[in-house]
């Protein structure tokens, strides 16, 4: 028997600092809920939106993987390791913070916003060398399909991180399913609505609802509307 928690879109931590609109899925800054502190080795999914010519001035980070997906605009990057980069909407970017590394991000344009996911996942090894990557994806490749975006393993389709996860987004037209088989019986998966309406083992969700499931080997999912969103497969303990 399976196993799961939704969190509705409505019930998000919400921050809104002017210059940064930010919804918290997970207890986040100072958002703070007990129940939502992470899900399983997930710690933060962050749903962010920059206003133009504004940014997040240089941070520190260690000890944990972080990746990046724009869902509109651009979003400059740059970090002590030396690294200074754009990401794009199609693009994904991944930062294993390790040992500790400082970065800043910006909304260089000065007419639009930028939106993006910012996910934060612990990392199965402490202290690693800090590193920097990111890819453009090939949006057909999750048209009514799954696209793995994160493994891993170096050598596989996407980013890779230092855990046992996979990410995959898909972008289905109305009607379309698929199955998504658990690649790991340790994990579970946590499931973000980026658009539409999906349902997922039975459960009905909408435009930034989430929805975690573990203690099952397979996932049936329905786009009810033409949908996009995100599965996060991530080990439960950790």
């Amino acid at each position: 028997m399976s196993d799961s928690i939704i969190h509705k879109a409505t019930t998000r931590g919400h921050a809104n600092h002017g210059w940064l609109n930010s919804m918290h899925t997970f207890s986040f800054a100072n958002y703070h809920n007990p129940e939502r502190m992470h899900f399983g080795a997930l710690r933060v999914l962050n749903d962010d939106t920059v206003e133009a010519g504004m940014g997040f001035g240089t941070h520190p980070h260690d000890n944990m993987e972080i990746i990046s997906i724009p869902l509109e605009g651009d979003l400059e990057h740059k970090d002590s390791m030396g690294n200074v980069s754009v990401i794009r909407h199609g693009d994904i970017q991944v930062m294993s913070a390790g040992t500790g590394i400082f970065h800043s991000e910006y909304n260089k344009n000065k007419d639009s916003r930028v939106k993006f996911l910012q996910i934060w996942v612990f990392p199965n090894r402490k202290d690693v060398t800090p590193r920097y990557d990111q890819i453009t994806l090939t949006l057909a490749d999750r048209h009514n399909k799954l696209q793995q975006i994160l493994s891993p393993d170096a050598d596989d389709a996407g980013v890779w991180i230092h855990q046992n996860a996979w990410f995959q987004l898909g972008k289905f037209d109305k009607g379309v399913t698929a199955e998504y088989k658990i690649k790991s019986k340790e994990n579970g998966v946590y499931a973000f609505i980026l658009s539409g309406e999906v349902t997922i083992n039975g459960q009905a969700l909408a435009t930034r609802d989430g929805f975690g499931i573990w203690n099952t080997d397979q996932l049936s999912i329905l786009a009810e509307s033409d949908a996009e969103f995100l599965l996060m497969e991530v080990p439960m303990n950790y």
